[in-house]
């Protein structure tokens, strides 16, 4: 039987190898072993070894970065977090994922300019600053002392969060963050506030807002969040329509037209009835036995929707009987009076085009003072803007003896229905669960309230800004449905807010007559005293007249501030006025290349920024808007205080008391959670998840290792040419040019998990199952000058350089480390650079692309693949133990594609000490006495080719110095091995840095 030049095979197996066990007995012959040595450790020990290369890949790097680096401004503008409290895993991802995004583009050449701010304003500041008080009335304070006690504990929570952050290695200017409270900014703000004043943006009215009593301000609708489990009482109330009313629909007697609501606090506030013009309606007589709310009326006259009554019918006591007496078009009824009950006031039916017969009872109970629709339709009517509510949710004495004081949200909506039974008003009353608006921040239900606002008008910004994010880039692109939601559902921005620590709304009133003094110039002149006094302040401490123009001094009248300050979605939204004065000047065009924030920001920060830029700029603040979700334990369960599942980096960086159970993992296992999840869906964290990402680190350190240590000794300059390399490492440069390429896109496609994903594979698939193994050998036991084995090191060496610098952006500490240890290979190449940030992250050819080599080995590691199965049943046959001491043969038809492949290349394929290539007819079966196991499958390469391989134990016998079996006698050294004993290389050990 013909036989072939020895091919080598390997089976995947933990118990296989494919060289020399270190871990062993050493032979006399391993000081002739080019064995890998390398003092990079297994064992990340990040807590206490990342901190050794944080300021080289942070402070140092970011300022060598501006002023070094050769390419186009990159700006990452920086949504501020609330300078309020202890940062949490949310804020970890948030930071992270900028920072990603910004050492990529350091590793592409461009000047990175990131200035991390902090919104210092706003009620969760000033609730968290008046929390500390202890044993004091909160309400006896004065604004300066409020003030000054949310400016300390804001200043603070920053000084706090810059540690915490920086701690993550987020690379960024942290000694000139931008702070909301710095009179630089508030001048800024005060600036654009004064560019929409001038452009007819702003204006001031009495008219419903959404209001949060638990926080005694009105709030803007990016403030809400709707709470599905809340508890409403809904009435149909019957209101008496008057005698004039009565006749005019032919009755003689009591009529009533009869509405529905779901908030009978608003009764009070009744000012209309509304009907829609086209709908029809119908006047009913009903006679019941009495025993109802209704008291022992037998009978009674109503006026209801047609398309309703059925619905009212069923709510009625048993054994009532409705009789239609008329039918009506709601135009019929317009300007019908009736009687409003509570208020005890005389009022109409009007007409409007929002009524419908969805619900209720075609007939809507308006209130203007408590609902946009109503108040849009009652201004329409000239219906006065009622509302008897006060700061605190309850009724003021406008609303009646009986019901002054009481919380409408509470006792007082009972006391509403009590006064509708005693006026036998009420017909039916229940309580059902649905979605209500609640304030974000204090968790309670929020009312809507007229009250004198300061508004944005949106109606004539919205379309404008929304066509300047149709060039913007979203990801993920569901964003921007969500965004166009937000900015084209609102026709208005309610600005000012009814706290005292912001940046106040630089209006002056007149004593005598209460109208505004608000101009460009009075701007400017309150904004200049503000700036040039300290900051926002001087608003409560400098005299009134301080804030007056010379004109208006002694004009013959008095004037006061207002008390409003600005809605803390309008100081962040105005952040990116800072990079006019910061960035390189872009004209017309967006100010920062990307915004990444978490999704909860297209309605808050998004929103802001983009109404506020476009109308002083007329252009979207961002090229890219980028939006990552939140944060879960491992349950699934969104992370809140409330349940007690909320987790503070700092203790899986450094690790809980017992560090068993609570383990150090350091930053960068943190960081390479983030950068390797689909950030765009939410995110889980735990200690599941932590170990499997600490098995991942030290696979990633493991791959590392191999290739340090068997980089020992080698020099850029003992480079092999790509012409002189074997085909199987001129496959390999292939096969990283392509994952070079795959990560690139991921990385410009800002999808850093499949960047990490394309590296986890060829981490596991390419280099760790193939590569690595196949080549052991040759750089193991060929003798240190061998082309054979510079080829292997040139190819490791252009593998690690493009690993590490993928890796880079995400986990920053171990690229760095990784190139502590390679840095002397690179100072011999005449680079010393202190960081692998200062590197080009593609350092790649495009003269590695091979399809057709790659083609081949492809169905190589196919062939491979069955030949593993048969080496597997082999040792589960006791007939070998490893993989060096099985000898294969392959038979297949050698006029084949595939049978050219494999006799130009089959030695190459796999780690065996002996294989064959014959053919097909060769093939002879010798029996289960031959100790020989057979595999065989179809593979794929130009056309199907059955193959069939068979696995024994080699004749030969194991060479002592490399463990091939190939030695003729026993104890004697192979050819090979007594080639390279006869010309050793000395195993050098790459100078160790540190």
């Amino acid at each position: 039987m013909a036989r072939n030049t020895p091919i080598r095979c390997y089976a995947k197996d933990a118990k296989d190898t494919s060289g020399p066990d270190p871990a062993k007995k050493p032979s006399p012959y391993s000081h002739t072993l080019m064995l890998p040595k390398t003092g990079f450790p297994l064992r990340a020990d990040a807590a206490r070894r990342e901190k050794q290369f944080r300021d080289r890949c942070t402070d140092k790097l970011y300022k060598w970065q501006l002023e070094n680096n050769p390419g186009e401004q990159f700006v990452l503008h920086d949504g501020p977090p609330y300078a309020n409290g202890e940062l949490h895993i949310g804020h970890f991802m948030n930071k992270v994922l900028k920072d990603i995004v910004n050492r990529y583009q350091v590793m592409q050449g461009k000047r990175v300019l990131y200035i991390p701010g902090f919104d210092g304003h706003g009620l969760p500041i000033e609730q968290k600053a008046l929390a500390t008080l202890k044993g004091r009335d909160r309400d006896s304070l004065d604004p300066m002392e409020i003030r000054t006690l949310a400016r300390n504990f804001a200043l603070k929570a920053v000084a706090k969060q810059t540690k915490g952050f920086r701690e993550y290695a987020v690379m960024g200017d942290w000694d000139r963050p931008y702070l909301t409270l710095d009179p630089e900014y508030e001048a800024n703000q005060l600036e654009i506030f004064k560019t929409m004043v001038a452009r007819g943006y702003i204006y001031r009215q009495n008219k419903p807002v959404y209001w949060s009593p638990s926080s005694r301000t009105a709030l803007a609708e990016a403030e809400l969040e709707y709470n599905d489990e809340h508890v409403s009482t809904s009435v149909y109330v019957k209101f008496p329509l008057t005698n004039e009313a009565a006749a005019r629909l032919g009755v003689n007697g009591d009529v009533s037209a009869l509405i529905w609501t779901t908030t009978p606090w608003t009764l009070p506030a009744n000012s209309a009835i509304s009907v829609h013009p086209d709908l029809e309606y119908v006047l009913v007589n009903v006679a019941t036995e009495g025993g109802s709310d209704l008291g022992s009326a037998s009978s009674y006259n109503m006026l209801v929707g047609k398309g309703r009554l059925e619905k009212v019918v069923d709510l009625l006591p048993q054994g009532s009987s409705v009789e239609v007496l008329r039918n009506l078009k709601g135009s019929d009824l317009e300007g019908l009076t009736y009687n409003s009950l509570i208020r005890g006031k005389e009022c109409k039916v009007m007409l409007a085009g929002y009524v419908t017969e969805d619900s209720g009872t075609g007939l809507v109970h308006s209130a203007p003072g408590h609902g946009k629709e109503d108040y849009e339709v009652g201004v329409a009517n000239g219906i006065e803007v009622y509302s008897p509510v006060d700061d605190f949710g309850r009724f003021t004495s406008d609303a009646g003896a009986a019901l002054v004081g009481k919380e409408v949200l509470g006792d007082g909506t009972s006391a509403v229905i009590d006064m509708l039974i005693d006026a036998g008003a009420l017909l039916h009353r229940s309580e059902f669960k649905h979605s209500y608006p609640y304030d974000w921040r204090t968790k309670k239900p929020i009312i809507q309230r007229a009250t004198p606002q300061w508004f944005a008008n949106i109606q004539d910004l919205k379309n404008s800004a929304w066509d300047s994010v149709k060039g913007v880039k979203v990801i993920p692109e569901s964003g921007r449905r969500r965004l166009k939601a937000f900015v084209t559902g609102r026709s208005e921005w309610c600005i000012s807010r009814q706290r005292v620590w912001g940046v106040p709304i630089p209006v002056l009133y007149n004593e005598r007559t209460g109208a505004p003094l608000l101009t460009e110039e009075s701007i400017d002149h309150i904004a200049h005293v503000i700036k040039t006094n300290g900051g926002s302040d001087a608003w409560w401490t400098l005299p009134v007249e301080e804030f007056l123009l010379p004109e208006y001094r002694n004009n013959g009248e008095a004037y006061v501030r207002g008390s409003d300050t600005m809605d803390v979605w309008f100081d962040s939204g105005s952040s990116w006025r800072l990079l006019e004065a910061r960035a390189e000047k872009r004209e017309g065009a967006a100010l920062a290349d990307v915004y990444l924030e978490g999704s909860d920001q297209h309605r808050g920060w998004f929103q802001s920024s983009l109404l506020t830029s476009n109308a002083v700029r007329g252009v979207a603040p961002y090229r890219t808007l980028v939006t990552h979700g939140f944060t879960l334990d491992e349950q699934g369960r969104k992370m809140s205080k409330s349940i007690g599942n909320t987790l503070a980096p700092s203790l899986v960086i450094e690790g809980g008391k017992d560090k068993k159970k609570e383990p150090a993992y350091g930053v960068d296992l943190l960081r390479l959670l983030v950068g390797s999840t689909d950030y765009t869906q939410d995110v889980s964290f735990g200690p599941t998840v932590f170990a499997n990402f600490g098995d991942t680190i030290r696979k990633i350190r493991s791959t590392v290792r191999f290739m340090l240590g068997n980089l020992n000794g080698f020099a850029p300059e003992q480079a092999v040419s790509y012409e002189q390399m074997q085909p199987m490492d001129r496959y390999m440069l292939h096969e990283l040019l392509h994952f070079k390429k795959s990560a690139k896109l991921a990385f410009d496609s800002y999808e850093f998990f499949r960047a990490m994903q394309a590296l986890n594979y060829f981490t596991n698939t390419t280099l760790s199952a193939f590569y690595f193994d196949i080549s052991k050998d040759r750089l193991y036991a060929n003798s240190q000058t061998d082309l054979s084995r510079r080829s292997v090191q040139t190819v490791l060496y252009h593998i690690l350089v493009n690993y590490v610098t993928t890796l880079a952006p995400v986990t920053c500490h171990l690229a760095e480390e990784v190139w502590e240890f390679f840095r002397p290979v690179r100072t011999a190449e005449g680079q010393d650079k202190f960081s692998v940030f200062q590197e080009s992250w593609d350092q790649t050819d495009e003269a590695w692309n091979n399809p057709e080599l790659a083609e081949e080995w492809v169905a190589l590691r196919k062939v491979r693949g069955l030949a593993n199965r048969a080496i597997e049943a082999a040792r589960q046959g006791k007939a070998i133990g490893s993989s060096l001491e099985a000898e294969l043969d392959f038979y297949l038809p050698l006029d084949t594609k595939m049978g050219r492949l494999l006799k130009k290349y089959g030695k190459q394929v796999c780690i065996t000490s002996r294989a064959g290539v014959h053919a097909s007819s060769d093939f002879v079966d010798s029996g289960a006495l031959s100790a020989q196991f057979t595999e065989q499958d179809s593979v794929a390469f130009g056309e199907e080719t059955r193959i069939k391989v068979v696995c024994r134990h080699s004749p030969l016998h194991k060479c002592p110095r490399c463990w091939n079996f190939h030695s003729v006698e026993p104890e004697a050294l192979c050819e090979r091995c007594d080639g390279a004993i006869g010309s050793p290389g000395e195993s050098l050990q790459v100078p160790n840095s540190k």
